[in-house]
């Protein structure tokens, strides 16, 4: 029997092997005359830079583009982040447009003499998406009023980049990636309208990120509520490029949109405040909702449930439960292992929260963030309901979980979300299934959790965790029994009559790439039997 290390070494040597020729071959002068076919064609259409308002960071303080005439300036050594700001040059949109457009364009000059032939650093595909973005985005100050040298340069170079992402585009694995550069091809080809090609090719590829990406609800499969956000703005400005050039609107495009608004509207415009699950953290959803209202979109949806996701919500109070199964290995790069892990909002204030995400892929935190522990859920014996595994420098899931027999219960005077799920079922022999009910009259949730197990033998040991916003104030009460939350100017009583009952302390990644202490309910217990009911309530004082 060959040994697992020993294929995964085989299949790493490989891949290493398949990198090094790649590399080879890129800077060599048959990937420069390849990329260097390109067209004597005129700039016509000019993209307005507004249009790209939902994805640019305005800076309040305006860039000097004295600062960046300097040409040993694309030569000097600094950080990866400052490098990629540079050279991708969406700094471009916080220039104001009293600058000069000679220093401007005497700053893509100078960046040409630097790096006009590929190099594996400046030319890095993301990089080259935004710049091209940017370039034409930018054109009264990188195009106007120039001379006809320095045309035939920047249209050659404009071109250069974009035959370099047809050609690393199928090889591009981050999703998000792979629409910005389908977007800065699609966007070539509408500015230069006698080269046909590469709108054709952009407008191929974007209908394969569409099949390939997104199901049939109009949910990204990954099941990643920023990774949907992030599709519906690139569809968006997609769109109003071909409005504002006057070309015919694919109907697809117009398809797309619409279900990706309406999964938008349900899980973020029904909330209006976001919810933490695989790979969501707090948000600017509300400047992207003056975006969509500014270009006269508006989105609905009235169902229950999408995307592996359950909210049922009134006035005052919001229930969301993931109720969804993993997503496959390639959608998995941000899924966290929360399956049937759930969040109460009370007058849009969170009582039970999961603990956000941590999405700087070089950081641990960012694995911990993904950790079944972090979530409002049931673990058994301190691990994940998946198993992961690290692929470059990214953590994807290796082994899945499939959440059936899902039931959705939501009438005026009683709620109930229930589903189980096989997470556990490999290593420990056991199914958990998870039922919550509300009862909006008295403001009580009911919680019950299963442990079934089919073979009973080996004892273990559960928690059930139930994460507090950082701003929850929490008591344990003198008979052991109850815990008290106050949530500003609400008070709740969480009870466990059967199981002991305990606060601890944990991490909350509610913000970007940042952390704070939080606490959590916890309930503990060993599992000897076939059939184990947890019972738990969650109670609004009067």
């Amino acid at each position: 029997m060959i040994n697992a290390n020993f294929l995964d070494f085989l299949g790493q040597f490989y891949f290493n092997l398949k990198d090094n020729f790649k590399k080879i071959y890129q800077n060599s002068n048959f990937y420069e005359n390849k990329i260097s076919k390109t067209f004597d064609t005129n700039f016509q259409y000019k993209p307005s830079p507004h249009l790209l308002s939902s994805i640019i960071k305005y800076q309040n303080k305006k860039y000097r583009i004295e600062d960046f005439t300097v040409e040993s300036i694309w030569q000097s050594k600094m950080s990866k982040k400052d490098f990629e700001k540079l050279n991708n040059f969406f700094w471009f949109f916080s220039l104001d447009l009293k600058s000069s457009k000679k220093t401007t364009q005497l700053v893509i000059k100078n960046w040409v003499k630097d790096n006009g032939k590929y190099n594996i650093d400046s030319w890095e595909f993301d990089l080259t998406s935004k710049r091209i973005i940017a370039w034409l985005s930018n054109h009264r100050l990188t195009y106007e009023d120039s001379d006809n040298e320095y045309r035939l340069m920047f249209d050659h170079m404009i071109q250069k980049q974009t035959n370099h992402l047809l050609n690393e585009i199928k090889s591009s694995n981050e999703l998000e990636n792979k629409l910005i550069g389908c977007s800065a091809i699609i966007l070539t080809g509408l500015a230069y309208k006698n080269e046909k090609n590469y709108l054709e090719n952009g407008l191929n590829i974007l209908k394969n990120i569409i099949k390939s990406s997104i199901d049939n609800q109009g949910f990204t499969k990954s099941r990643s509520i920023k990774q949907l956000v992030f599709y519906l703005k690139y569809f968006i400005i997609i769109r109003e490029w071909f409005k504002e050039s006057q070309n015919a609107i694919p109907e697809y495009i117009d398809e797309t949109i619409f279900y990706l608004g309406s999964s938008y509207a349900f899980i973020w415009k029904n909330v209006n405040t976001d919810i933490f699950f695989n790979g969501n953290f707090n948000s600017t959803n509300t400047e992207f909702d003056q975006y969509l209202k500014r270009f006269s979109y508006a989105f609905r949806n009235d169902t229950n449930e999408l995307g592996g996701y359950a909210i049922l919500r009134n006035k005052k109070v919001v229930l969301a439960m993931d109720v969804g199964s993993s997503p496959s290995k390639n959608f998995s790069l941000d899924y966290q292992y929360g399956a049937l892990s759930f969040e109460i909002f009370s007058n849009q204030r969170k009582l039970i929260t999961n603990a956000g995400y941590f999405p700087n892929k070089n950081n641990q935190l960012n694995k911990l963030s993904k950790s079944t522990a972090l979530h409002s859920t049931l673990v058994i014996e301190d691990f994940s309901s998946c198993s992961s595994k690290k692929s470059k420098n990214n953590i994807l899931v290796e082994k899945g979980l499939k959440v059936s027999k899902k039931n959705i219960v939501y009438e005026k005077n009683y709620w109930k979300i229930s589903a189980t799920h096989d997470g556990y079922l490999q290593k420990f022999g056991t199914i958990h299934e998870r039922e919550i009910e509300f009862y909006p009259e008295q403001n009580k949730f009911v919680g019950y959790d299963k442990l079934l197990r089919k073979n009973s033998s080996k004892e273990i040991k559960f928690d059930i965790r139930f994460h507090l916003d950082p701003n929850s104030k929490v008591m344990k009460t003198q008979d052991n029994k109850s815990i008290l939350i106050e949530l500003e100017d609400e008070g709740w009583r969480f009870n466990c009559d059967k199981l002991d009952i305990n606060i601890d302390n944990s991490l909350y990644f509610g913000d970007k790439n940042s952390y704070k202490d939080n606490q959590n309910i916890f309930i503990s217990g060993m599992n000897l039997g076939n059939e184990q009911i947890i019972k738990w309530e969650i109670i609004k004082l009067q």
